[in-house]
């Protein structure tokens, strides 16, 4: 039999990208024979922005052997129940949207369905007092969850907020230790074959040339080789998702830290806020349409509350996705794959997918078009369906005060969008995929969050004693506020449990 395994991987670019492939590869490959070198220069500056995570990051890192309380130690983290939208809607509005479920699912039904009949007969409880997660959000609590939960009032996830570049920093240390082998230079050029145009190796400033067969791109914006050795495409969805551009600043942290995100929508855009043990991170995605760099500069320096600790920097992009996110033996991951912007926290949590599908199908040396297909389509449906989730932030907003909130409800959804709505406003249907990272539950606290209401509830309760519904409800709202009386204050969990190490401090 033919040998055709792989012998070698070059991740090309750090950063978190770069550093989360490497250590997770390593540790998947430990043992055999393959060798992953990864190259950066440490001239080239990373984006670095990404400080907002969902849970998933969680099995992500304890698969490599790390503790939340590690990382949490290590990257000056706090913790994140959810994202808190303030004035989305309409200005004045505020919901949360957790992670975790929404209530208890009775006779098969599920509970939404309830919570409508009950709004119907005039009770004016918001759905999230039937969401853990959202009540300890609220409250400014926090208490992990149940390992055994009782029932599903008490089923709830958090993820952190963390610094980016400290914990791109962790993961460097744990690829390192594992075996990467880390060489700092620039790369001056990509090298291809001329029988079929895959990458052979790249020319390093240093004078050497570092040959692989399969390459990762984790090089940013840029794709210095899945866009500019391999000339791959870029689908763009600026149509739908207006914004192009993002300021990113610091500031001195003020206060206890809350255990959500802050988005709140501005005049063309919406602001970011993310509380770190030893800083905020705070940033404004806007519409270069819609308003000038400078306004937009002036907007969020006057939003955010503490002391600048640098002025802020620009990011450009145009959201969308590389054509293909695997071209001949190049994989692309975070920035070089493509770009949505932050407004859900999945730029990481799209670096772990990306990672996951490698391992799943991780090629040989014949490098099977059918693979490689499959890959791409994974990756396009995958992507696809954030996009979907955060245009419908856009489109369902009630603004009528600024041009860009107008031209958003203007925007004409993708058809896989619209009938994920139409299904919802007839039936209270969710529709769910395979290659999809929110579940139904993200979906309803996003549609409750902005008035997306089904036209009526489930007809199986129209036979409900109405006394009988009423009370069963407000044990739910009971149960719920109690556990979060119970729980200690999300600051007094950090600083008992997760204070930073001295690095996270400085």
């Amino acid at each position: 039999m033919t040998d055709n395994r792989l012998r070698s991987v070059v991740i090309v670019g750090g950063g978190t990208a770069g550093w989360m492939a490497a250590a997770s590869l390593q540790r998947h490959f430990q043992g055999s024979p393959l060798k992953i070198t990864l190259i950066e220069s440490s001239e080239i500056g990373t984006v670095g922005v990404g400080e907002a995570t969902i849970p998933t990051i969680r099995n992500f890192y304890q698969n490599l052997g790390l503790s939340d309380l590690d990382v949490m130690r290590a990257t000056g983290a706090t913790c994140k129940l959810g994202i808190r939208f303030n004035d989305w809607l309409k200005p004045g509005s505020s919901f949360i949207h957790p992670f975790g479920l929404f209530g208890q699912d009775l006779r098969g039904v599920p509970f939404h369905n309830y919570w409508l009949r009950l709004k119907a007969l005039g009770e004016t409880a918001a759905i999230g007092e039937y969401s853990l997660g959202a009540a300890l959000a609220k409250g400014g609590k926090f208490t992990q969850p149940s390992r055994n939960p009782p029932s599903t009032l008490s089923v709830f996830d958090w993820a952190l907020h963390f610094d980016a570049s400290l914990f791109a920093g962790l993961m460097r240390k744990v690829a390192e230790a594992a075996g990467v082998q880390r060489i700092d230079a620039k790369i001056t050029q990509v090298n291809l074959r001329p029988e079929d145009g895959f990458i052979a190796s790249v020319d390093l400033d240093n004078g050497s040339t570092v040959e692989g067969e399969l390459f990762i791109d984790c090089s940013g914006f840029r794709g210095l080789l899945i866009e500019e050795a391999l000339h791959t495409g870029y689908e763009d969805w600026s149509p739908w998702l207006l914004c192009d551009r993002a300021l990113a600043v610091q500031s001195e942290g003020t206060g206890e830290p809350p255990p959500y995100t802050d988005v709140t929508a501005h005049t063309a855009g919406w602001r970011w806020r993310i509380p770190l043990q030893h800083r905020y991170g705070n940033g404004y995605v806007y519409s270069s349409r819609h308003i000038s760099d400078d306004e937009a500069m002036i907007e969020l320096k006057a939003a955010v509350p503490d002391p600048l600790l640098h002025e802020p920097r620009q990011i450009r992009f145009t959201p969308g996705r590389r054509l293909k996110a695997w071209n001949k033996n190049c994989v692309a991951l975070g920035l070089a794959a493509g770009f949505l912007e932050p407004l859900e926290s999945t730029s990481i949590a799209l670096i772990e997918t990306g990672i996951e599908k490698i391992k799943q199908l991780f090629p040989d040396r014949t490098f099977n078009q059918g693979v490689i297909d499959e890959f791409n389509d994974m990756s396009r449906l995958e992507m696809e369906r954030v996009r979907d989730f955060i245009i419908l932030h856009y489109k369902a907003n009630q603004r009528d005060d600024t041009a860009f909130w107008r031209d958003c409800q203007a925007v004409v959804v993708p058809d896989t969008l619209r009938h994920k709505i139409e299904l919802f406003r007839e039936r209270g249907h969710f529709i769910r995929y395979r290659w999809e990272m929110f579940q139904p539950a993200s979906w309803l606290a996003i549609y409750t969050g902005f008035d997306i209401l089904p036209k009526t509830w489930d007809p199986s309760l129209d036979g409900l004693d109405v006394e009988s519904l009423r009370r069963g409800m407000a044990e739910m709202r009971k149960a719920v506020k109690a556990a979060v009386d119970a729980a200690p204050r999300h600051g007094d969990f950090l600083e008992n449990y997760a204070r930073p190490a001295p690095m996270a401090a400085q």
